[in-house]
């Protein structure tokens, strides 16, 4: 089933909100705009439809029931805790997600090798998190 096209108010403060977190984190979005604008309007429809933006570019089998986590709410846990965006909104300045931080067997590392931090001085908030992120993970694998 198609995403459904989101209201001009989700769409603005999605807007608003990315351009925000980047500055906070030290990204800066896609270097394709296609790409941050398919992101930004999945988000923007997710938070439309289920009152919160959850990541538009993961499979869940009941999005009702993992609003109820935090998990993929963007900004995820991902990217707050190892700065690292699997829908590849916050990137590096040449469009690469930041995986220096992944642990070694994320799909993040493979896929991509190591891609360092461009501005290790901002974002990660909950970097302090990561254990319990990992256990998470591994038991909950959406």
């Amino acid at each position: 089933m198609p995403q459904p096209e989101p209201s001009e108010k989700s769409l603005l403060r999605m807007q608003k909100f990315v351009a925000n977190y980047c500055e906070k984190s030290g990204t800066v979005t896609h270097p394709d705009p296609e790409v941050t604008e398919a992101v930004v309007k999945g988000l923007a429809s997710n938070a439309d439809v289920l009152g919160k933006p959850l990541c538009p570019c993961r499979f869940y089998p009941d999005k009702q029931e993992e609003i109820k986590y935090r998990t993929w709410i963007c900004a995820c846990d991902d990217m707050q805790i190892y700065k690292y965006c699997h829908c590849l909104l916050f990137v590096t300045p040449e469009g690469q997600p930041i995986t220096e931080y992944l642990p070694e067997d994320h799909e993040g590392r493979r896929i991509y090798g190591v891609i360092e931090d461009p501005t290790p001085d901002k974002g990660r908030p909950l970097r302090d998190k990561a254990a319990e992120r990992e256990i998470e993970r591994r038991r909950r694998p959406s």
